[in-house]
């Protein structure tokens, strides 16, 4: 019997394909320009060629009243089509978008576009190079005037994460989305060329986790701008319960400018959110007088006690909170939050990162530091020793 070895499908990344990135998916577009910012792109609509955008030119693309793109080129309609590819005809060429409805500030991407139709407006798709998209994601996540070994560690942490997501919305036709929730993507790599020596330095590094499955898996790769000090345990934010990220005490952040923060809210409002929601027992002997005051030294998952039910990051999403790690107390009218640290906390802190990197630390301690009991491997590596064999009789 002949074998053939054959990589999973997301080989195909490692070798210089593209990554499907959906870009501006917060909005519904309805009208959208590109302009000519670097190097050329030809137009295709469907199976037509019109030329390429030179300097000071751009394409207007729209919806149409008939559920078509109109493509216009400068004021010119050049027809109503179903799919619009603008594709560089020279190596690192990049273009401009300008959504015009709604009104959204101009973004700058490189390599190719797709644009297709939605219910809703357009999808745009960022036909995009693997290091050109790890380069945009870490300046939009960490950035300028940082040190070299933290952007590697943000390279590592965000390839990972990427190759892990391939096909997270693949439903709406594209992998990831620009948007925090998979990764900031806000622009292509504008001022920081330390960055890309970041991620060519890095390059097909992951991090893996051998422990949850025997043949190893790409791991979650999470981060935060600020632990405040100690950080989170995964199943305290999502449920899901991963040997890698567990709490522990991180003095690296302490310091640093988002460590600390104050909001004050209405007692009312407060009062209001947990009765209503879970049903606080205002005339307890016990909890009724501690609904205003409740300290936490050490990170914890529940308000007052898990015997009520209240998680904190429910309070943290009602009153838009920076982190689940604070205290409060009574003070006149309001209930004084005091906190410490921004973001959900798993993973890696990024204030911690930044401030090991300036101490000395390398992009491998760092991330072992955050991630204890992974592996750093290349990512082709990984591919090898975890390919399929199929016979030749599955084609």
């Amino acid at each position: 019997m002949l074998f053939l070895f054959i990589l999973i499908s997301v080989t195909q990344i490692i070798s210089a394909q593209q990554l499907r990135v959906g870009v501006l998916t917060e909005y519904d577009i309805q009208r959208i320009l590109f302009s000519y910012n670097e190097g050329s792109y030809l137009i295709y609509a469907d199976t037509f060629e019109f030329g390429a955008i030179l300097p000071n030119e751009f394409v207007d693309i729209s919806i149409t009243s008939g559920d078509k793109i109109q493509l216009k080129k400068g004021v010119e309609i050049l027809g109503e089509f179903e799919k619009i590819n603008l594709v560089e005809t020279i190596p690192s060429s990049s273009i401009a978008l300008t959504s015009k409805s709604p009104v959204v500030k101009e973004r700058k991407y490189q390599d190719d576009f797709e644009i297709t139709l939605s219910a809703k407006g357009l999808i745009i798709v960022n036909l995009v190079d693997m290091n050109n998209y790890l380069a945009g994601v870490v300046e939009s996540e960490g950035g300028g005037g940082k040190e070299l070994e933290y952007y590697k560690v943000q390279a590592i942490m965000c390839r990972t994460y990427v190759l892990k997501n391939l096909s997270r919305h693949k439903d709406l036709g594209y992998g990831v989305c620009d948007r925090v929730h998979c990764q900031a993507y806000h622009s292509m790599l504008k001022y920081t060329p330390k960055i890309m020596d970041a991620v060519k330095a890095t390059e097909s590094l992951v991090l893996i986790d051998d422990k949850t499955n025997s043949k190893g898996e790409l791991a979650g790769t999470y981060f935060h701008a600020n632990c405040g000090g100690q950080t989170s345990n995964a199943a305290d934010v999502w449920n899901t319960n991963l040997p890698y990220l567990n709490t522990f005490k991180d003095t690296f952040c302490i310091y640093t400018k988002q460590a600390t923060w104050e909001k004050r809210i209405s007692q009312q409002k407060w009062a209001d959110f947990l009765v209503s929601r879970y049903n606080y027992p205002l005339y307890d002997s016990v909890f009724g007088p501690m609904i205003f005051t409740f300290n936490q030294p050490e990170r914890i998952a529940f308000y007052q006690s898990p015997a009520l039910g209240v998680p904190l990051r429910d309070l943290r999403t009602e009153f838009q909170l920076k982190s689940t790690f604070f205290s409060c107390y009574p003070e006149g009218l309001d209930v004084v939050v005091r906190g410490k640290g921004v973001g959900h906390g798993v993973g890696l802190c990024q204030e911690g990162a930044m401030k090991m990197a300036k101490y000395g630390f390398s992009f491998q301690q760092i991330s072992l530091y955050y991630f204890p009991g992974l592996k750093l491997v290349s990512y082709k590596d990984f591919l090898f020793f975890n390919q399929k064999i199929v016979s030749e009789t599955e084609f």
